[in-house]
């Protein structure tokens, strides 16, 4: 229900139920059925590779909302004030998101499974994270490894657990603070809780721009310890912009399809269309920038990640990540009038997540499951998992995102102080 008073208010509730919950725990039910019998047919290190992806996936779509927010207020921009409640609840749910992410990557580092190596070698090592195998570091031993001696200072469990555990909290807590100022705003009025938003969104994004790359190393490029890109935070920085844009934007479209937000206008989801193409060149961009300096310099130990990328059964997917990702924006969004229909915006929108999805695919699988001779035995075991952990993922993010919108006693902030200007927003 909405109604509008003298200023152009509007007071709307969103009610979470029926339909959609429904779909969200059966989502979560049958993934995580999937997922189980991954484990029971004896393909658990895929079953982790495919969990890892999904609980990276689903905490960077949450930061993303918290950024979001943090960006509108330091731009102090006016367009966005009536669709904020969508990336607050993006921000509300981080701290779960999160929680599942730090237990994924816990048992990343103690579950062991086979991996056959590079050279053919079989070796019983830590689901993920294979620098964590306990006689890595031991000379003599069969997995020895030297260059881990020299990052063991980095690269030790405890300090590995805390890094990821402090980023998460952190992220989370502005966030959270960014979602209480708002809703003081509604109760009080005034600018007073406004600046205090402009001052801790400045702080957050100062914060988050030095410790994203971090977060980045640790949780995907960590899967491949011998490597490392000076482009690589930036690069899961861009695909973590998109992707929490894309998922942004096909939420704001299905609320409006069932009768909630009506101020949103075309002009709103031109600026989310701006964003999204905007930002997918930036990620092209860090792409090609991360894969041209290693491949022009030809130095053994960069690229050792493209070399196991560029094996028959990886190749195909390593150049349709850039094909989904760069061209499907470019040919569709850069015109105005895609960026302001709902049907194309909405496709458009889909098609980045399932392209994202692959992008993070391709950087843990090479790492974590290692290389096939022949390009069907990889394919052989691409499924049901992946279909199961995505569901589930995709399942709890709904529903714990949509249960926390929900709460908001109202689905604008009434009392922003560029309210009137987003509801006439017009370009």
């Amino acid at each position: 229900m909405s109604t509008h008073d003298h200023n152009h208010h509007i007071e709307e509730r969103f009610e979470f139920g029926g339909k959609l919950k429904t779909y969200s725990l059966a989502a979560i039910g049958v993934g995580a059925l999937l997922v189980i019998l991954g484990f029971a047919f004896g393909q658990g290190s895929y079953a982790m590779s495919n969990l890892l992806l999904m609980a990276y996936y689903f905490a960077c779509v949450c930061i993303c909302g918290a950024f979001f927010c943090g960006v509108q207020y330091v731009a102090q921009a006016g367009w966005s004030a009536s669709i904020l409640r969508i990336p607050q609840a993006f921000a509300q749910t981080l701290l779960w998101a999160g929680v599942i992410l730090i237990l994924v990557v816990i048992a990343g580092l103690y579950v062991q499974f086979p991996f056959k190596n590079i050279e053919g070698e079989t070796h019983v090592l830590p689901a993920l994270y294979h620098w964590a195998a306990k006689d890595a570091t031991v000379k003599g031993s069969e997995i020895y490894d030297p260059v881990l001696i020299k990052k063991a200072g980095y690269l030790n469990i405890p300090f590995f657990i805390i890094r990821i555990a402090a980023m998460v909290f952190a992220y989370a807590l502005f966030g959270r603070m960014l979602v209480r100022y708002s809703l003081n705003e509604d109760e009080v009025g005034g600018m007073l809780n406004y600046k205090k938003s402009f001052k801790i969104s400045a702080t957050f994004l100062a914060i988050l721009g030095f410790t994203f790359p971090l977060f980045a190393f640790d949780n995907i490029m960590s899967v491949e310890s011998h490597w490392f890109s000076t482009m690589f935070g930036w690069y899961n920085f861009a695909a973590m912009w998109v992707s929490g844009l894309s998922v942004m934007t096909l939420v704001i479209i299905y609320l409006r399809k069932q009768g909630y937000m009506q101020w949103v206008t075309e002009s709103h989801l031109h600026n989310m269309g701006l964003f999204m193409f905007a930002f997918s060149i930036f990620w092209t961009y860090t792409w090609f920038a991360q894969f041209l300096l290693q491949y022009y310099a030809n130095i053994p130990e960069e690229v050792e990640y493209f070399y196991r990328r560029w094996e028959p059964d990886y190749m195909f997917l390593f150049w349709t990540n850039l094909v989904i990702n760069f061209c499907a924006p470019l040919l569709v969004i850069m015109m105005r009038d895609s960026k302001r229909n709902y049907n194309v915006l909405q496709w458009i929108a889909s098609i980045l997540v399932i392209g994202h999805w692959l992008d993070y695919y391709v950087m843990i699988m090479p790492g974590t499951q290692g290389t096939t001779e022949h390009w069907w035995q990889h394919f052989s075991m691409f499924g049901f998992i992946e279909i199961g952990a995505f569901l589930t993922f995709a399942g709890l993010f709904c529903f714990m995102m949509f249960s926390a919108l929900a709460k908001f006693s109202s689905l604008i902030p009434k009392k922003h102080p560029f309210l009137e200007e987003s509801l006439h927003h017009h370009i």
